[in-house]
């Protein structure tokens, strides 16, 4: 009953005020009659005054300060020209708490001031006596309460919006920042799987072609790349499996926790590239601190792909990598000696390139892969071809957090 009552209200505003006007002078009845009765005057007088006073009420909201100035007119005629005892104060307190509730602070009181004052100077003039002073006290008081309770009100209702607003801005900043660690969480998973991809199923092609040429001239050379194959794609099936198996059980106190490669295993993923045929070198430098998970990732995943590249687009080359350990920073160097210069428009060195810029018959998702994580660990990369032919790939991780690149 009582929410069709408001809905019903609230379809039209204006009804709420007339609501509020038959209110004020339903209340306000009682209170007219005792004044008439104790100053011996006409009821009905005094009825049809208030009534009067009531009516602005109708559109106190449209127009505020303008209801305002009416019922304060309507007062004062009753006060000087009907020489009422005094004024149907609760009118103009409505009309100054509706001013008070939609209009600033410092507006609703000058207001306020500007009609007490006129109504007080009015009974002063109509009765020039100190006698009633108990009632102009009376009055300053009820309309001060009026414009106090109308400033409450709106202080309220905005203290209301601004928690509303930032309530529905925190919730979009959380929709924001959910589809942004979405789409990160969807690049890093893609980065994971095209090196782990990318990187065996490079080496079990160029072993399978080494099997392939050696099965009838060699069969016990051919044997040991069969194997090779088989444990390389072994390794490729249990990083799948690890992979998978974090986005399945992410949430999950038993989940499958494989560890992650690091320089550790560096050896392992350079013999498994020298099995396919290539002549990796390994230079180390510096004293090898304890690294950041992060880096620790990095650093193998950038190593496996730029070998992975040197492997599948240019071939059986010479290679090197470079670790060098810094205070701060670990900075890798991986460099092969492709034939010609990179970027030329003959030999295999242009699907190196292509791959390195993500053009041609490469998609250049290994070298986009590899600035994303290394921004991801604060550090930097570049690539490019080398001035006396080949290509080189440089990066520098920092071994302590908070280091931005």
């Amino acid at each position: 009953m009582i929410n069709r009552l408001t809905q019903w209200l609230r379809a039209q505003p204006w009804r709420g005020d007339l609501v509020v006007a038959v209110g004020c002078f339903v209340l306000s009845t009682p209170v007219a009659v005792a004044v008439a009765y104790v100053h011996r005057a006409s009821v009905a007088w005094y009825l049809s005054g208030l009534a009067v006073a009531c009516v602005p009420l109708v559109a106190r909201r449209r127009w505020p300060i303008q209801v305002v100035a009416a019922t304060l007119a309507v007062n004062i005629a009753q006060i000087l020209v009907l020489a009422f005892a005094g004024p149907t104060a609760a009118p103009i307190a409505v009309a100054l708490h509706t001013v008070a509730m939609r209009t600033d602070r410092r507006t609703a009181w000058r207001i306020a001031a500007c009609a007490t004052v006129a109504l007080v100077g009015a009974s002063l003039i109509s009765r020039p006596s100190l006698e009633d002073v108990w009632q102009y006290l009376a009055q300053i008081a009820g309309l001060s309460l009026a414009v106090a309770s109308g400033d409450a009100v709106r202080s309220h209702r905005k203290l209301l919006t601004s928690a509303l607003e930032r309530a529905e801005r925190a919730e979009r900043t959380r929709e924001d920042e959910a589809r942004r660690r979405v789409t990160e969480e969807r690049l890093r998973i893609a980065r994971e799987l095209h090196d782990i991809v990318a990187h065996h199923i490079t080496l079990v092609n160029a072993q399978a072609g080494v099997a392939h040429h050696l099965m009838r001239t060699d069969p016990d050379h051919a044997y040991q790349a069969l194997e090779r194959i088989r444990d390389t794609s072994r390794a490729a099936l249990d990083e799948l499996r690890a992979t998978v198996g974090l986005l399945r059980y992410s949430d999950a106190p038993a989940a499958p926790r494989e560890p992650a490669p690091g320089l550790a295993d560096l050896e392992p993923l350079l013999d498994s590239f020298r099995h396919s045929g290539l002549d990796i070198t390994l230079e180390r430098t510096g004293q090898p601190d304890e690294l950041l998970p992060i880096t620790d990732l990095t650093a193998y995943r950038i190593i496996q792909e730029a070998l992975t590249n040197t492997r599948k687009h240019v071939g059986l080359v010479p290679a090197r990598v470079q670790l060098d350990y810094r205070t701060d920073a670990l900075r890798i160097a991986v460099e092969d000696d492709g034939p010609g210069t990179r970027g030329s428009s003959s030999g295999p060195a242009t699907t190196t390139t292509d791959e390195a810029h993500g053009t041609g018959t490469g998609t250049g998702h290994g070298m986009i892969g590899m600035h994303e994580r290394a921004r991801a660990a604060g550090g930097t990369l570049t690539a490019g071809p080398r001035p006396t032919g080949g290509f080189r790939i440089n990066a520098e991780l920092p071994l302590r957090a908070g280091r931005k690149g």
